[in-house]
């Protein structure tokens, strides 16, 4: 019987969620979901010097956000727990002075002083074969010296010894194929810093192998990495235990060179987080896709695409869709270019997609943040009916249709006034007296009217709209007029006519 699938995505909470990381756990789930597996968030804080506060938190609510829940994690706990690897501390001390009793791993007493002097003797400098026989390690010193700095508790790291022959270490990566690699490439890895924690080498091999991770899905920038941890595979578990990798292609800038990063979404006026950041230590602030406007539909779609389709010409696919036709054999090799432009219109897309129903906690939120107040669910839902096919970002939808439930502050008077004469300001003071007498006030009624009233007037109804617009919204903006005068109601409409009079007036 085959295996239970179980995958994992481990980040650092150092900070915000870039949206590769997101891309990432999205690969994860989708293809632990199909296999009716179990997905895993366990947070990789064994780097306490590059903690940040609140970090852990946010990666939790980004996950909610999308939509993208593990089954075990820090907060939900599980058979394997702890999952947060500096509560782990103690369980990785064993697996590293195992590897020291193999051979496999030393003891490197070299002071941060010593190492630094290293530095600048030798250019590009690596603790690695040429290097580690005249250091201070447990290598160059004896059984005895060994033993008495150990009993003083010197401070001390435990280093990976790679082979001293050239040993080609290949596996399959469910991405890029048969991958090879020479261990000469790799230096003498820290396994356990001098503070007892971990770090990332031997914590992902220990965790993955308690936890019984299959599959782990990871940036194509560990890949330099892999000799060392299938050389600790092999050593502590045995290859045949080891995961099965999928190395991801990078996101790129948008010109294609290089990776993406914050940076580049500071200069090219775009997020590259999920969610708004902000740095605890710093107090710098970075806007995040959902701040900016972004559904979670949007978001998790545009990030399936970046580097993955099924062959065909879809491009809009819902989370159902995906987790029918995903498949990690359709991920491409090759780094996928980020475009803002191509983001917004996944996001005009489901904005149109998305029923009234579903984008209206959405908007009343925004509507919300600028203190306009909706009364009514009914007449918002209408609204947004009326006007989300305007609408590329969440935010558009107070511009669009802020003007139903509060009166504009100011008319476009100024887009009137060329063509505006008596002819025209008679022909509204009797559409206010016809719209107050009216018993129906449907858009199409009011439009039929109106037509009626300009041909007896002698006007031609086009050249009547745009004061009339101008009047119910305050400019050259909004959906079809009729269609506004009727959400607006009678009482409404009729007031705003007379504003618009009387300012013309005068």
């Amino acid at each position: 019987m085959d295996k239970k699938i179980r995958t994992r995505f481990a980040p650092s909470p150092t900070g915000g969620l870039h949206l590769g990381g997101v891309r990432t756990v999205l690969f994860n789930y989708l293809f632990t979901k199909q296999n009716n597996g179990e997905f895993i968030l366990r947070i990789e804080d064994t780097d306490q010097t590059r903690f940040v506060e609140g970090a852990e938190e946010y990666i939790n609510e980004t996950l909610a956000w999308c939509g993208l829940q593990p089954d075990e994690s820090p907060v939900k706990g599980g058979p394997y727990a702890p999952y947060r690897q500096s509560e782990r501390k103690e369980i990785y001390r064993k697996y590293a002075e195992e590897l020291v009793e193999k051979g496999i791993a030393y003891y490197a007493f070299d002071t941060p002083e010593e190492l630094d002097t290293k530095r600048k003797e030798i250019p590009n400098f690596k603790y690695d074969l040429s290097t580690r026989n005249s250091l201070n390690n447990s290598l160059t010193l004896s059984d005895d010296e060994v033993k008495e700095l150990l009993d003083k508790n010197t401070p001390h790291v435990i280093r990976v010894k790679m082979p001293e022959e050239n040993e080609t270490v290949s596996f399959v990566d469910l991405i890029r194929g048969e991958v090879h690699f020479n261990t000469s490439e790799s230096d003498d890895k820290v396994l356990l810093k001098a503070d007892g924690m971990p770090t990332y080498h031997l914590a992902v091999v220990v965790d993955d192998y308690l936890m019984k991770i299959t599959q782990a899905f990871r940036g194509e920038e560990w890949l330099p990495s892999a000799p060392v941890h299938v050389y600790l595979w092999k050593h502590l578990f045995g290859i045949e235990n080891m995961p099965q990798w999928a190395h991801l292609p990078l996101i790129l800038k948008p010109d294609g060179n290089g990776k993406l990063s914050k940076r580049d979404g500071e200069r090219l006026g775009f997020p590259v987080f999920a969610m708004n950041w902000t740095d605890p230590r710093t107090n710098e602030s970075t806007q995040g896709f959902r701040e900016r406007g972004f559904l979670p539909e949007a978001f998790v779609n545009m990030l399936a695409v970046l580097g993955w389709n099924d062959g065909t010409e879809q491009e809009i696919y819902s989370m159902d869709e995906l987790l029918e036709k995903f498949s990690v054999e359709k991920i491409h090799k090759g780094g996928a270019k980020f475009s803002y432009d191509k983001a917004l219109w996944f996001n005009h897309e489901w904005i149109k997609k998305l029923s009234a129903e579903k984008l209206l906690p959405y908007i009343k939120n925004v509507f919300a943040e600028k203190n306009i107040v909706v009364k009514d669910d009914a007449v918002l839902l209408k609204v947004i009916d009326l006007v989300k096919e305007r609408c590329t970002l969440l935010p558009d939808f107070v511009e669009q249709s802020s003007f139903f439930f509060q009166s504009p502050d100011t008319l476009d008077i100024a887009s009137v006034l060329p063509k505006w004469n008596e002819h025209k300001n008679n022909f509204f003071i009797e559409l206010i007296r016809s719209y107050e007498l009216a018993t129906a006030f449907d858009a199409e009624t009011l439009e039929h009217s109106f037509k009626e009233m300009a041909a007896a007037s002698q006007l031609k109804p086009g050249e009547l709209m745009l004061p009339f617009r101008i009047m119910l919204v305050g400019g050259k903006f909004g959906p079809h007029v009729f269609d506004i005068a009727a959400v607006l109601g009678k009482e409404e409409t009729v007031k705003r006519i007379k504003r618009g009079l009387s300012i013309l007036e005068n």
